[in-house]
């Protein structure tokens, strides 16, 4: 779609920058200043205008995007709406609440597209940290405080006049608004208000508005909001554009609601009387460019349904600022029309399980298994840790015997919601007849609180002989968990049970057909008991887990999971004795900012390979989830697979 520029500032620029890659073209650009016009388009090889009603009847553009001075907004949106065309304007939409709302009714009289900025509502901190919220993780949000610290314009912006003439709110007010909007939905009232004027004397330009506002301001159905907007308070601050939420069980910390570019410490989590823990990425992560909005704006007038949202969004913040000078003037409370924004704008799915009975399996998971080494550990502390760091893959098993601590876990206030977490269970080789297998999986749903398991799996193809429940192993005496988990006859040797791989596999379909799990999986197999089970199933394994590092990457297998739509889970990939002091991974880490962990988990992650580390360090915990959102090139994966070694074995 073609597109008009009206304005050639700096901010001309950033949305050019990303137009190339875009569904868009720029056909123009206008502005009043005739030399910032041309620069501009000689730049980027289009015809400038000083008119835009001159430019608007030259031109097939049928979308506009606004970046002209803050005060010049509204008036530029009303000139090309009223011309038909679509319109994505910088922020504010308007300056005061009545011109806003009827922008955007203009728009929907004429079905028009008309959308407004900031952008970076949709920004992937913004995105990592809204689906925390949705998690449940905070329980009912009652308080947050806002930060809109823009700083001393007159310092970092090469024509202040603008911001200086509107004051902090509009500027930078509407970054922490517009997104808080968008997670809760519309402002009711301002209950109080102040404004001041600080400014150092030594300064010849000074804001006409005040430069500073505070406001508390209460959500219709959400939290009440300290918010401080400010050009006093400088941009390098502590707080720029933070924003913080506290819960009933728990809070949650963006250190920038403006923020366009991926960050990895920009979310953090704190459960309730637990630090804040930081929530990295776990998948590759684009910044949002300017331009991504005006895109999407394009793309609902292409599916002939113009998008009007953000800008209903918009003209509901400006009614907010409206409002906190209304009552920092004649005082409080003030209540705030909501311009049609109904309620928090729709989070993303984050089903675990898929139409066609496939797993969703999240990038990284978090072993649970209490063996470290030739040590039992106790694993509740760190376990807590990896949900607080955004992990939602959680690798149970009856063996672990600490199935009851991560049910107490769940059961804490604070917790992910089931339906955010995808659990998987194992049941141990002792328990392959059909009904020790039925009951080891009720025990172990009972010891988890939970309803089914996302996949429940074999621990291993082979059958030992059964010794009795395993119900809470952990709280047996050592020499008691051996003697129930590790059979031996009279020889000191292993004690098998002669029951086949495949009966094993339908007395594992008999927990789906109970509703006892979603889907199935298998854990240490070969390539030919995973036929074996193939050929033999009613209901297919939708989950392989086993060990996989460099010195054992068992690629045929993976490979043929892959062929076969299975979802490939690695065990133990940071374990092999010597792996992670190899030169060779230091070296990679070293261009990708990785540990040797983190390069390892980052080759699984590049190879479609799901990794589930243990770790008791919460630094490590936390580096663990972020690696995995690194993908290596082709020349890394290869050296790492040179680390081969056909003689491994624990």
């Amino acid at each position: 779609m073609h597109c008009l520029f009206v304005g050639a500032g700096s901010i001309a620029s950033s949305y050019a920058d990303g137009i190339a890659d875009a569904e868009l073209a720029l056909a123009g650009v206008c502005d009043l200043d005739a030399d910032r016009a041309d620069a501009f388009a000689a730049s980027h090889d289009c015809p400038a205008f000083g008119d835009l009603d001159v430019a608007l009847d030259t031109l097939d553009a049928p979308l506009v995007v606004n970046l002209t001075s803050h005060a010049a907004h509204a008036e530029v949106t009303r000139t090309a709406l009223a011309a038909d065309r679509h319109v994505y304007s910088e922020k504010p939409l308007a300056l005061d609440s009545e011109t806003a709302g009827e922008l955007v009714e203009t728009a929907r009289e004429r079905d028009l597209a008309l959308g407004c900025a900031p952008a970076s509502v949709a920004g992937p901190t913004q995105q990592r940290a809204r689906r925390l919220l949705g998690e449940g993780r905070l329980g009912p949000v009652q308080l947050a405080y806002a930060h809109a610290h823009v700083g001393r314009v007159t310092d970092w912006h090469d024509r202040p006049e603008s911001f200086l003439a509107i004051g902090p709110l509009y500027d930078g007010g509407v970054y922490p608004l517009s997104l808080l909007v968008a997670w809760f939905g519309p402002v009711e009232r301002v209950r109080v208000a102040d404004s001041l004027d600080p400014w150092p004397e030594r300064e010849t330009q000074r804001p006409e508005a005040d430069s500073h506002v505070e406001a508390t301001l209460a959500f219709r159905d959400g939290p009440t909001v300290r918010l401080t907007a400010s050009f006093y308070a400088p941009h390098r601050s502590r707080e720029f554009y933070g924003l913080e939420l506290h819960g009933d069980d728990g809070s949650l910390y963006l250190d920038n609601t403006g923020r366009m570019e991926p960050a990895s410490d920009a979310v953090q989590y704190g459960g309730l009387g637990r630090s804040y823990t930081t929530v990295p990425p776990q998948s590759p992560t684009d910044a949002r460019d300017y331009i991504d909005a005006v895109e999407d704006l394009a793309a609902s007038v292409a599916a002939g349904e113009p998008d009007r949202r953000t800008a209903r969004r918009g003209a509901h913040v400006v009614a907010v600022c409206n409002a906190i000078q209304a009552a920092a003037a004649d005082g409080g409370p003030v209540d705030v029309p909501a311009h049609g924004v109904a309620g928090p704008d729709k989070p993303e799915s984050t089903a675990t399980t898929t139409d066609d009975g496939t797993l969703s399996v999240p990038p990284v998971g978090f072993g649970c298994s209490r063996y470290r080494g030739d040590e039992y550990v106790e694993r509740k502390a760190s376990i807590a840790t990896a949900l607080d760091a955004g992990y939602r893959l959680l690798d149970s098993a009856e063996l672990y015997g600490n199935e009851f601590r991560i049910g107490e876990l769940l059961a804490t206030p604070g917790s992910p919601d089931r339906d955010h977490l995808t659990i998987l269970g194992k049941v141990w080789r002792t328990n392959h007849q059909r009904e020790h297998l039925l009951a080891a999986c009720e025990g172990s749903l009972r010891e988890l609180g939970i309803d089914a398991f996302d996949c429940y799996m074999l621990h291993w193809p082979e059958a030992w002989a059964h010794q009795g429940s395993l119900d809470r192993l952990a709280e047996k005496p050592v020499e008691t968990q051996e003697a129930l988990t590790f059979p031996t006859d009279a020889d000191g040797e292993i004690e098998t049970a002669s029951i086949p791989l495949a009966e094993a596999w339908a007395n594992l379909e008999t927990v789906v057909e109970r509703g006892w799990a979603e889907t199935l999986g298998v854990c240490n197999v070969s390539r030919s008991q995973l036929e074996t089970i193939l050929d033999a199933a009613s209901i297919p394994p939708v989950v392989v887990q086993i060990e996989r590092h460099p010195y054992q990457p068992q690629t045929d297998l993976v490979e043929f999971c892959h062929d076969n739509d299975i979802a490939v889970v690695a065990h133990s990939p940071l374990s092999a004795p010597g792996l992670l002091d190899e030169p060779v991974l230091a070296e990679i880490g070293g261009k990708y900012d990785l540990s040797p962990a983190g390069v390892v988990l980052a080759w699984n992650a590049t190879r479609g390979v799901v990794p589930i580390p243990s770790s008791t360090t919460e630094a490590h915990i936390v580096g663990n989830a972020a690696a995995v959102a690194t993908r290596l090139d082709r020349e890394a994966c290869e050296r790492i697979g040179a680390l081969r070694d056909p003689e491994f074995e624990r």
